[in-house]
């Protein structure tokens, strides 16, 4: 099975429109970008989780002909609002090959996305699904396993998915991506030692007040050395909202003050924000690296695409 990070970045995208904090400039000099998260799971047949406002430029890279079934995550723009691009593919093929794409939500999240999407099932470019936090499902060759995730009062439908599929060797392989999130408020079983995490991460340090009820690399370790991945964790959903030293934008609506930033556990000065990909990875290794912690965390980058054959 391959795994393709369509998009990386939060909310409004990395660098953001209209900043010119110290973030945002280094990422523009690098000619870095992150945009809205998306993730696509590729093996006999293809499964799209999220679809927000830059998925066709997303897919137009990836080549992607078909989609066999989407995944949505919660009700808030970022992660639904391109589905209008869904239609394209009844549009450009024969009237008779067509079928309605599959769409899996809660029922909290279709109460919101239906007031925009619900032509889309009128037209039949979609076919909903109501799924039901903590219980299996089987699409294709995805087995998924919604769970509930605590993301605030405006994301009432909020999930994260275990999934497991069958390699191209005929191996088990399981996966666990959180979505957006603060906390987990009934962590079961079926979300603990898979093979791969997926994690959320907009801030490095955790914010004095977080109010969007996102989750800082600070309070993901627990969480990661929580679930226990055999293998790789990635980072996704990162942002630019960590104040930077001395950074005049500091001051900017979107940035958060840190509660208690992370130091190294010998005490000294906090780690450096990191501006850029190369720093993100070098500072979550030194951090890995100085709490002992066996986890290899990976920062994920827009259209990295692993494969997951072993």
């Amino acid at each position: 099975m391959d795994i393709i990070f369509l998009g990386t970045g939060g909310a409004w995208g990395v660098p953001e429109l209209n900043c010119d904090c110290l973030i945002c400039k280094e990422m523009r000099k690098n000619n870095e970008k992150r945009e809205r998260t998306a993730l696509l799971f590729s093996n006999k047949t293809s499964l799209l989780i999220d679809c927000g406002p830059d998925i066709r430029s997303q897919l137009s890279r990836n080549g992607l002909k078909a989609i066999d079934a989407v995944l949505i995550s919660h009700e808030h723009g970022d992660h639904y609002m391109g589905m209008d691009e869904l239609f394209a593919y009844k549009r450009n093929v024969a009237r008779d090959l067509f079928r309605p794409i599959p769409v899996y939500l809660t029922s909290k999240s279709w109460e919101i996305i239906r007031l925009r999407f619900e032509y889309l099932e009128q037209m039949g470019v979609i076919k909903t699904n109501i799924m039901e936090p903590n219980k299996w499902f089987k699409q294709g060759e995805f087995d998924i396993f919604p769970f509930k995730t605590e993301h605030g009062d405006f994301a009432k439908g909020s999930v994260g998915f275990a999934i497991k599929t069958k390699n191209r060797i005929g191996k088990e392989i399981s996966l666990v991506y959180t979505s957006d999130f603060m906390d987990i408020p009934e962590p079961t079983p079926e979300i603990v030692h898979p093979d791969y995490l997926i994690i959320q991460s907009f801030w490095l340090n955790e914010p004095v007040n977080n109010v969007p009820h996102h989750m800082s690399f600070q309070r993901a370790i627990p969480f990661i050395d929580r679930l226990k991945p055999k293998k790789e964790t990635y980072l996704v959903h990162m942002g630019d909202a960590d104040m930077v030293p001395n950074d005049p934008a500091n001051n900017n609506a979107k940035k958060y003050e840190p509660k208690d930033p992370l130091r190294p556990p010998t005490g000294g000065e906090p780690y450096p924000i990191p501006l850029d990909q190369e720093q993100w990875q070098n500072t979550v290794n030194q951090i890995m690296s100085d709490q002992g912690l066996p986890y290899n965390v990976i920062v994920a980058y827009d259209d990295l695409r692993i494969e997951m054959e072993k």
